[in-house]
């Protein structure tokens, strides 16, 4: 799978308060052939946004990661919607 100009490491050590946003690409204009197989998909996603952990939504500048689990986002919600409820009881 191609990893655009920069490593993956250096694409997840970009520093979002010193990257300049021009240089970033604004995933709104990114449009991926839902055709393709998956693993095409990809790499069609990676090769026009260029960073998939640093990039531009509009005026914003939005860095995500990810953490090797099995908790699913649903879990963590629920888990984040106890915890809430828990602590207003408090």
């Amino acid at each position: 799978m191609a990893e655009g100009k920069l490593g993956t490491q250096n694409m997840r050590d970009v520093d979002i308060k010193t990257v300049d946003a021009k240089s970033l690409v604004d995933i709104r204009k990114v449009e991926v052939n839902n055709k393709l197989s998956r693993e095409k998909r990809v790499q069609d996603y990676i090769k026009k946004i260029g960073n998939p952990y640093v990039y531009r939504h509009d005026d914003y500048i939005v860095k995500i990661s990810f953490t090797e689990t099995t908790a699913t986002l649903t879990d963590r919600l629920r888990e984040l919607i106890l915890r809430t409820a828990n602590e207003s009881k408090v």
